[in-house]
């Protein structure tokens, strides 16, 4: 028996190829996902797809800043002048670990933690901000890690909706 390929079913099989083969890179994707080589600043867990310790991902700070990073100025409530900020986009931290959830709770080294909207990434200026002032911020003062917004792009951004989501000293995420 002789199988005949129509052209509406060569082009159904032609997308079905090409959707495995993306399926495939994007598995590629996951396995990509480096060990870090230095010390661990931040944990991600939960809805992720994209992991390299088990089922979560670990960044040292070069993994982070590998993803890229942006600046912008604002002012804070917790200084006095308006502060330059250079961090990873938490829209891009979200797409390198394969994040796929709603919200992200967010957990400091002396175990405050918060609920963000996924969403606030999608429609804010947000970032995991690495340095200050062009310079990395130490535990004592509030870093490695702080989750900043644009305060100063939109006014409904200087809410204290907002202030309470950006977390200083992060460690843990986990995409719910």
């Amino acid at each position: 028996m002789k199988t005949m390929v129509t052209r509406r079913g060569f082009a159904k099989l032609t997308a079905m190829a090409t959707t495995m083969a993306a399926l495939g890179a994007t598995r590629a994707m996951a396995a990509a996902l480096a060990k870090p080589t230095g010390k661990v600043i931040l944990t991600v867990s939960g809805l992720i797809s994209n992991t390299n310790n088990g089922d979560k991902a670990e960044f040292d700070m070069p993994m982070l800043e590998a993803l890229g990073t942006i600046s912008f100025t604002t002012k804070t409530p917790w200084y006095k002048d308006p502060v330059t900020f250079t961090g990873v986009p938490m829209d891009k931290l979200l797409e390198a670990v394969g994040g796929k959830g709603t919200s992200l709770t967010v957990t400091a080294l002396n175990d405050y933690a918060t609920d963000i909207p996924v969403e606030d990434f999608k429609n804010q200026p947000v970032i995991l901000a690495t340095k200050r002032d062009g310079n990395y911020m130490p535990v004592r003062d509030k870093g490695p890690l702080f989750i900043v917004y644009n305060y100063d792009s939109k006014p409904e951004l200087q809410h204290q909706r907002f202030y309470s989501r950006s977390v200083w000293q992060v460690a843990r995420m986990v995409v719910k």
